[in-house]
């Protein structure tokens, strides 16, 4: 170890010299960062003063995210060699992970630290940035941590083509200037911000100025377009606002540049989506601006029309605020945009909202304006009006012309004060219905219909929404909804206080003001026309009867009478519940009288498809040769008597629900005939060439044993098959004596109340003799029992039930009995009585008390034939 004498002078003298040179550049590098206010100044420092006092490379800065725990490049170097990398643009807009154990040992490190890139570049978690350098012929890297108020805030990047290459000199100054650099960087950051914040409220002041002048929605959309391409360059926007019936928003102004296809343009500009679609709403709600990720929107569920069409256009975050004037919330401007500055969105959709109330006010003021001269130009019109023809093309013309619908029907009141009859309508509205609407059109209306009634009743008319109508099973609803509109306006005709008839209209949304003008000039035009031409008046009724709809208005029904809590009965419940949420064919199997009619009707009104009514076919009612037509329709002229065509109920029932009952009763040619509409879900009239698609659910029933109908070839046996997919079996009402009780009460309170008695309790002996009787017409046949009973009834209470005596299924049961030993016939009949008392041995209501023996006897009977309560309660 040398001593302090022995250490070389001249060595000394270096290093001295070394440290004053270092102190020197160290001094005048800090003068030079002192005048840094921008990145420019800063690029020059590194680029122009330190490279030529040391060299390298390269050099950047990033500053780190405390948030996400990232860091991001901020001062990039213009010589960088990697600026011509494939992956350089994904470079620069990245965020690099704090965990990285490269980016960890910077953190840690107290001095500038060199790593070699061949050493790092390939360890896990690396950033892509080393490969990339390395690639371009870099070698080593000198981090350097930025501290800001003793947490680091950035690293310095430096970086060399060659290995071991940073002096001790070169860190040391690096070292001694990043303080000043890091004080620097908060300067730029600072500034930066400050130059925003003024360039921000330019901005807003220029935006204030060019939408004040505007006066149109076409103003509008350009000075948005405008202010919002110099914070967005490559987004688009749409602003939807409000519309009148406040359950759902349109476009009004956007600017699309990423969508081409005209078409989808139009149908972005045409569509109503409702505002409480999981998104929209969420926005309305909202106080700050929303960023949505398309993506996660479709994920979540939210089906909402649009969303397809932003992700094909390839956005992929959306944000949106709600455009409010003071409470009022008048739409929402949607932008694409992947980063939020909430103060100057906000700043720019206050102004977009007053603009917006402003326009919006002055369209309601233009529009009312022209309303008001239209009516009058309208009025001058009706006034030279003589005939039907006239009236009927000026109505036309009005309605296309200015409120862009078509007229549905006008009905007239006739003399005699009650009927209605067609007086204009407008067929092409119902082109896609056409059979549908000449058949509704044929139906006779009264004044007392319960639509037209209301409508008459009103003073302003009244709006049916159709998807309600069509849940309600309103019988014009179905023709409705062809026409792809949402409402009905019914508004009545008055001549003074007195009603003339109705007018019925189809549209989205229509003006009351012109829609109550319109009516009064209509109203006094067809009264001018009925006073000048009497002769030509309607006098014809209504001639075509919808026979299909009068029947299931007459046999609507109250699934609250189906009676039976019994285990047989959960087990059909069961069945139900599980089969009716699908659209599979069902078949129903069951004695006479078992209510298959009743258990299919509840299928059905559990089902999808409940909204529609079901076409019920009683197949044994129909004579054979008349089938056919029935269920599949046939052409006018098809057969002899053909002198129209007629709608089958195949067609009545398309998406809906048709059950065929009786179905073992279908003849051969006919079973093959609905065995293809099965199959093939089309069908064809009888006498037609057309091919007519139906979307059916098939529900069948019937009391015979079909499989021993196909052994003896009465029942086909691939029809069979095809109806048998999913059956339910009812039970015997003499299977199910705990439903016994029941549903005799409900049958006597039903008939009492129809016949205008009131029966108020039931005998116990009653309900004892109904329960031993074997009732082979099962539910049906207790039901007119009871209805019987209660005629022969003098008082109010049902003492006596007339069962009937020496059925055929008694002669059958007799046969049966001969064929069994004594003690097998009592042992058989003991434990099928007590299974009709619940087990209850003696007592009243007892198995004892209907045999008619002492308790006792029975027990003792009981015994000596081996009846244990696994045999009547099994």
């Amino acid at each position: 170890m040398k001593r302090v004498k022995d250490i070389d002078p001249g060595l000394s003298v270096r290093s001295l010299a070394a440290f004053e040179q270092e102190r020197r550049i160290l001094s005048d590098l800090g003068n030079d960062i002192t005048g840094v206010r921008d990145k420019n100044d800063l690029i020059l420092l590194f680029s122009k003063r330190i490279k030529s006092l040391f060299y390298f490379t390269h050099m950047i800065v990033t500053l780190i995210d405390a948030k996400d725990e990232t860091y991001t490049p901020f001062l990039l170097d213009e010589s960088s060699p990697i600026r011509s990398h494939a992956i350089y643009p994904e470079l620069i807009k990245a965020h690099f992970s704090l965990d990285e154990p490269f980016i960890q040992a910077a953190l840690r490190a107290e001095e500038p630290l060199s790593f070699l890139l061949e050493d790092i570049m390939d360890q896990p978690q690396s950033p892509s940035y080393l490969r990339a350098n390395y690639e371009a012929g870099v070698r080593e890297i000198l981090m350097t941590r930025l501290m800001k108020e003793g947490k680091p805030m950035g690293f310095i990047h430096i970086y060399f083509d060659k290995r071991n290459s940073f002096s001790s000199e070169f860190r040391n100054v690096i070292k001694g200037i990043a303080p000043q650099l890091s004080g620097a960087v908060s300067n730029i950051i600072k500034n930066e911000e400050i130059l925003k914040k003024e360039k921000e409220k330019s901005l807003l002041l220029d935006f204030s100025n060019d939408i004040a002048t505007g006066r149109t929605k076409e103003e509008l959309a350009f000075a948005v377009r405008a202010v919002l391409k110099k914070i967005n360059p490559p987004g688009g926007f749409v602003i939807r606002r409000i519309n009148e019936d406040n359950t759902t928003m349109s476009a009004y102004a956007y600017d699309l540049t990423k969508m081409h296809d005209p078409k989808v343009i139009k149908a972005l500009e045409q569509a109503k989506y409702p505002i409480n679609d999981g998104l929209q709403d969420r926005v309305l709600d909202s106080p700050i601006p929303l960023l949505f990720n398309v993506d996660r929107e479709i994920q979540r569920g939210i089906t909402s029309s649009y969303l397809p069409y932003w992700k094909v256009m390839g956005f992929k975050e959306i944000v949106g605020i709600r455009l409010r004037n003071g409470e009022t919330n008048h739409g929402i401007l949607f932008l694409d945009i992947q980063e939020i500055n909430v103060q100057l969105l906000q700043g720019i959709c206050s102004q977009i909202s007053i603009a917006l109330a402003n326009i919006m006010a002055n369209e309601q003021i233009h529009k009312k304006q022209e309303e008001q001269a239209f009516l009058l130009d309208f009025s001058s019109d009706i006034a030279q009006v003589r005939t039907k023809a006239d009236l009927r093309e000026a109505i036309f013309r009005v309605l296309d012309k200015t409120m862009h619908t078509q007229l549905s029907m006008i009905r007239t009141i006739d003399e005699d004060g009650y009927n209605m009859s067609p007086f204009i309508y407008d067929e092409t509205l119902f082109e896609r219905a056409k059979t549908h609407f000449a058949e509704l059109l044929a139906n006779r209306v009264t004044v007392n219909e319960i639509y037209t009634a209301d409508v008459l009743a009103s003073d302003d008319g009244l709006i049916f929404n159709i998807e309600e109508e069509l849940k309600s099973g309103n019988s014009y609803a179905r023709l409705w909804e062809t026409t792809g509109l949402k409402n009905v306006y019914g508004l009545p005709l008055r001549v003074g206080n007195k009603n003339i008839g109705t007018i019925w209209l189809l549209a989205d949304s229509l003006s009351k003001l012109m829609l109550k003008g319109i009516c009064a000039q209509i109203s006094i035009a067809i009264a001018n026309i009925q006073a000048n031409e009497k002769l030509l008046a309607y006098k014809k009724q209504l001639e075509v009867e919808n026979d299909y709809l009068k029947e299931q208005i007459k046999t609507i029904y109250n699934f609250s009478e189906i009676i039976g809590n019994g285990q047989q009965m959960q087990k059909v419940y069961r069945l139900m519940s599980l089969v009716a949420g699908s659209n599979t064919t069902v078949l129903i199997l069951g004695e006479t009288g078992t209510g298959k009619e009743l258990i299919a009707r509840a299928v059905h009104n559990a089902s999808p498809r409940k909204d529609k009514l079901m076409v019920k076919v009683n197949c044994a009612a129909l004579p054979a040769n008349l089938i056919e037509s029935e269920l599949f329709g046939h052409e006018r002229g098809s057969f002899t008597g053909a002198i129209d065509r007629r709608i089958g109920k195949f067609e009545l029932a398309n998406n809906s629900t048709l059950f065929l009952d009786e179905v073992g009763e279908l003849p051969p040619e006919a079973q093959a005939k609905l065995l293809r509409v099965i199959q093939e879900r089309e069908l064809e009239r009888l006498g037609g060439k057309q091919t007519i698609k139906v979307d059916v659910r098939l529900i069948a029933a019937t009391n015979r044993n079909l499989e021993e109908e196909v052994k003896a070839g009465r029942f086909r046996a691939d029809l069979y098959f095809r109806l048998n997919v999913f059956p339910i079996s009812l039970p015997p009402l003499r299977e199910r004596p705990e439903d016994i009780g029941p549903l005799t009460h409900f049958f006597v309170k039903k008939y009492g109340r129809n016949i205008g008695r009131k029966i108020r309790k039931v005998a116990p002996k009653v309900i004892q003799q109904l329960l031993s009787y074997t009732w082979p017409g099962n539910v049906r046949e207790l039901e007119h029992l009871v209805e019987r009973s209660i005629l022969l009834t003098t008082d109010d209470i049902l003492r006596d039930v007339y069962i009937p005596q020496n059925t055929v299924m008694d002669k059958q049961d007799l046969t049966h009995l001969l064929n069994h030993s004594l003690e097998e016939v009592e042992r058989s009949y003991i434990i099928e009585i007590l299974r009709r008392c619940s087990g209850k041995i003696s007592g009243p209501g007892s198995a004892a008390e209907i045999l008619k023996i002492p308790g006792n006897t029975l027990h003792s009977k009981l015994k000596k034939l081996g009846i244990t309560k696994k045999d009547y309660f099994g």
